[in-house]
Order: structure tokens, then C-alpha cells, then sequence
């Protein structure tokens, strides 16, 4: 008898956390779903960056969306856009809305807990499985994308969002930088998961929730919020990569949308801990822990909301929607410079400069009448130019959408010379001319520089 609880005792020290975390990957990448994913990721970005790229029509109201016949860099910033909107939210709902749910719909908890012997050991093994699972997936859907538009366009310049060019080398680092990023809200919306899937057990509401807290803030992301309580939503990193690719970067409300979804990843994953430790696995009916959970999973995020929007609001000067007139006109200004660039080059006109050129923006919102600030279609402007050696101006009119998040595009409304057609005819063969729509961002923060 002695003998054999000292071989139970030594079996139950060899069951570490890294042979439980060997032993929860297995059993999740075992499952066909899972196994689907992963193959999807790793399959479905590259062919469809590739059909796309050889079609003549593109996804001209996407991101980057219009410049896949450019460059190979703009596709995985395309498939980056509909991650961060749906694929992302769907993906951590998969998985980890259902690491811990799976063993109470299959009743193996206390088959688990006989072998392991420690709660703590094996939640610590169940996250890091699912989390290493997401980070596979997340790594597929970058991977793919960005060889599916290296192989079919190849590895050219991208035009940034203030229409700027970027090298290949400085495309590539700002992408893998955009990919980065998300992970930080990916991982808020794994631990939401963790906590569902620990407190609803079987409930499909743990696998949802997720999706549905990401749909959430996907839908006051588009509402007119102050800026302090835009930036202080964990999905605010999905769109806060955009400013990666203006210069200068306006990283203020990346790096801060980092933060606050860093913050709510630690916070759920400790409630999630809190209370799967608390729970009476000799229960085989558990099916969720009822009022206690909501109070003890959902009250403290709601708290941790409110304290990252008082703490946003007192660091951050910027009152309102954070959109005024002067940024717009600032922001189309420099886009439409670096975008006229582009074309003096695609029609092999005489070099000229931005300073050259002394672009600026007259813009009014609703016609002048009401307040010159906020989101809306209806901003129009006049965009005003100068080439050395002509004594007469140049002009040209906008017509531009502001979404909430300050990203903005704007569409050529004449002359036809300048932006009145989607191509330019080249001395070689027809090109697309940058400057018919304008794709552009407004930083939402007045604490840094716009270029």
C-alpha cells in the first residue's frame, strides 16, 4: 500500500504544466473544427489576395483595398481589415469559448482533475493551449495573405494612408507592426472567452461571447462617441493600426488602444482563474455559477471600462469626436500632395515637390452651417495647389466621408484632368489615378503631430 501511493504521489509531480499544456493542445488540435480553422487560415487569405489581384475590379471601399493591383504589401493589410471586424472575434470564440465548456458537455472534469490533481495547473494549461491555438491561426491568416500578394503583384511600394510612399522594406515592417498590434485586442477577446466558457459552462452564451462583445464595440465604434470613450474600448487596436501608415505615425491612440486591451486581457483571464478555482467540480449538473458569476465576471470589467475611460479622458486633452475642420483640411492637404506626386510621376511630367506645390484644403461641413466638426458625408472641400513657373493656381474639389474613427475618403468631384476618372493613361498603358479617391486618416488625439 505504501509503495503505491508513493507511485501515485510521483505520478501526480511528473503531471507539470507544460505536460498538461503538451496534453490540452493535443486534445484541441484533435478536434476537426480546429483543425479546419488552421488549414482555412493558412489557405484561404493567400487564394483570395490572389483572385482578387488578378481581377479588374477591386475592393475600392476596403482599406488599402484599391491599391492590390500595386503592390503585394496591400493584401495582408485587406485581409488585416476583415480579421480585426470578423474573423478574429469568430476564431476566439471557437476556441476559447470552448476550451473549459467542452469538459463540462462531455462531464470529464473529474477524469481530469483525478490525473492533474491541481485546478490551478490545469487552467494554466487550458490557456495557454487555446492561447498558443489563436496565435496559430492569427499567424496563418498574416503568413497567407502577405505571400498570396508577394507571389501574384510582387513586392512593390505601398501608398500609405496619407499618400505617402513606402519602400518595400518600410511596407513590410509596417505590416508585420499592424499584425502585432492586433494581437493585443485578439488576446482581450480570447480571455472574454476563458471567462465565458469558466462561468456559463455548457450555455452556448460562453461560446458567443466573444463575437457578441466584439460586435459590441464594432457597433460603438461607429457611433459619434467622445474620443476618451472610443479609445477606451479593448477592439479599438483593430482600426488603431491605420495609423502605422500616415507620417508621422500616429501611434497615441495605438499605443494606447494596446494598453487598455492588454489591461482587459490580464483582468478577465484573473476572474476567469478566480472563479474556475472557486468551483465545485463534485457538481456533475454544473451549468454555469449563476448570479455569482455574473457578479463576480461581469461587475469588475464594467468597473475596469469606466476606470479606463476616466483615465483616457484626464491624460488625453481631446474633448468630443476629436474630427475638427482644421485636421480634415490638414489631412487632405498632405494626402493630396503626396498623391500628386504619384501621378506627375505616372505621366512623366516635370518633377515637383510638396513644398512646392504648397497644397491646402478649404473644407466646410453641411455647407457651413452648424458645427465645422464630426464625422459625416457631408464634408465638401477645395484643394488648392501651385506648380513652379505657372502663375494661376490649381484646384480642385472633394466630396468626403468621415467615419467616427477619423478615417476618411474622399472622391474626386473635378476637374476631369485631375480626379474626374478612376484612370490615368500613361505612355505605356492605363494606370490608376490616385488622386480619384483619396484614402485618409484624421488623428483623433491632439497629442501628436500630423503630418
Amino acid at each position: 500500500m505504501t509503495a503505491a501511493m508513493a507511485l501515485d504521489r510521483a505520478t501526480a509531480r511528473r503531471v507539470t504544466v507544460v505536460r498538461g499544456y503538451r496534453f490540452e493542445l493535443v486534445k484541441l488540435l484533435s478536434q476537426w473544427r480546429i483543425r479546419l480553422l488552421v488549414l482555412a487560415c493558412w489557405i484561404t487569405p493567400a487564394l483570395f489576395v490572389a483572385a482578387v489581384s488578378e481581377q479588374s475590379t477591386l475592393p475600392s471601399d476596403t482599406l488599402f483595398g484599391r491599391w492590390m493591383h500595386a503592390t503585394g504589401w496591400a493584401g495582408p493589410l485587406v485581409i488585416l481589415g476583415f480579421a480585426g471586424t470578423w474573423a478574429l472575434p469568430l476564431l476566439t470564440s471557437v476556441v476559447a469559448g470552448d476550451v473549459f465548456a467542452s469538459e463540462d458537455r462531455l462531464g470529464t472534469w473529474r477524469h481530469l482533475l483525478v490525473a492533474v490533481r491541481s485546478p490551478r495547473r490545469i487552467f494554466a494549461a487550458k490557456v495557454l493551449a487555446g492561447l498558443s491555438v489563436i496565435l496559430l491561426l492569427v499567424t496563418g491568416l498574416a503568413c497567407s495573405g502577405t505571400l498570396g500578394g508577394i507571389v501574384t503583384v510582387g513586392n512593390r511600394p505601398l501608398v500609405g494612408l496619407d499618400g505617402h510612399l513606402l519602400a518595400p522594406a518600410d511596407a513590410a515592417g509596417r505590416v508585420f507592426l499592424a499584425w502585432a498590434c492586433v494581437l493585443a485586442p485578439t488576446l482581450a477577446l480570447a480571455a472574454i472567452g476563458f471567462l465565458g466558457s469558466v462561468a456559463l459552462g455548457r450555455s452556448p452564451m460562453g461560446l458567443l461571447l466573444p463575437a457578441l462583445v466584439a460586435l459590441a464595440m464594432q457597433v460603438a465604434q461607429m457611433l459619434p462617441l467622445p474620443v476618451a470613450l472610443r479609445l477606451a474600448l479593448p477592439g479599438h487596436a483593430f482600426i488603431a493600426w491605420n495609423g502605422l501608415f500616415t507620417g508621422p505615425a500616429q501611434i497615441g491612440p495605438l499605443l494606447i488602444g494596446i494598453a487598455v486591451s492588454l489591461t482587459w486581457a490580464v483582468s478577465a483571464t484573473a476572474l476567469a482563474r478566480l472563479l474556475f478555482l472557486r468551483r465545485d467540480f463534485t457538481n456533475a449538473t454544473y451549468d454555469g455559477s449563476g448570479h455569482r458569476a455574473i457578479a463576480l465576471g461581469l461587475l469588475p470589467l464594467v468597473g475596469l471600462f469606466a476606470l479606463t475611460v476616466t483615465v483616457v479622458a484626464v491624460t488625453t486633452p481631446s474633448m468630443g469626436s476629436g474630427i475638427r475642420q482644421d485636421k480634415v483640411q490638414r489631412s487632405l492637404a498632405t494626402a493630396f500632395a503626396h498623391l500628386y506626386r504619384l501621378q506627375t510621376e505616372q505621366l512623366h511630367r516635370p518633377a515637383v515637390t510638396e513644398a512646392q506645390l504648397r497644397a491646402t484644403a478649404a473644407c466646410t461641413k453641411s455647407a457651413g452651417r452648424g458645427a465645422q466638426e464630426g464625422p459625416g458625408n457631408d464634408w465638401r472641400c477645395v484643394v488648392t495647389w501651385r506648380l513652379p513657373g505657372v502663375p494661376v493656381a490649381g484646384t480642385a474639389v472633394y466630396q468626403l466621408d468621415i467615419g467616427s474613427d477619423g478615417r476618411f475618403v474622399a472622391d474626386g468631384d473635378g476637374p476631369k484632368e485631375v480626379n474626374g476618372y478612376f484612370l490615368v493613361r500613361t505612355s505605356t498603358e492605363d494606370a490608376p489615378n490616385p488622386l480619384w479617391q483619396i484614402d485618409g486618416s484624421v488623428e483623433l488625439l491632439d497629442t501628436t503631430s500630423e503630418g
